[in-house]
């Protein structure tokens, strides 16, 4: 299994990244991909055209986000990987701190897809970098 965390700074306050995010008309403006949300504990989620499906886990705001998420190259059988969102304020914004746990072996590169599909359109869409 494949673990990492990953981190950037936007131009916006935590409140405006955590309600993007779980929202998916939100979720959609800061990525540039579809996604849909029920942004309730135990409600589902999809993300970038039904690449990404989950289950929020946790819903703190503005401080923290959890989810269960796995993609539709996940290997059959393969459990849910876990994902920890922490916001923070930060002199220029908000610091962003991505925690993935549990990909499965042999998968691409997702550290990497957290900065090209999540970090650097955030930037874009809420400025900094």
């Amino acid at each position: 299994m494949v673990s990492f965390t990953r981190e950037g700074v936007v131009s916006a306050t935590p409140e405006d990244v955590f309600r993007h995010w779980v929202d998916g008309e939100g979720h959609a403006l800061m990525t540039g991909a579809a996604a849909s949300s029920d942004a309730r504990v135990g409600g589902a989620f999809d993300a970038w055209d039904g690449f990404i499906a989950g289950t929020w886990t946790a819903l703190e705001g503005p401080t923290r986000i959890a989810f269960r998420w796995r993609t539709t190259a996940w290997p059959e059988g393969a459990e849910d990987s876990t994902v920890e969102v922490t916001l923070e304020p930060h002199d220029r914004g908000c610091r962003v701190v991505i925690r993935h746990e549990g990909i499965p072996d042999g998968q691409p590169d997702y550290d990497q897809g957290w900065i090209d599909h999540y970090l650097t359109p955030m930037a874009s869409h809420f400025g900094g970098r």
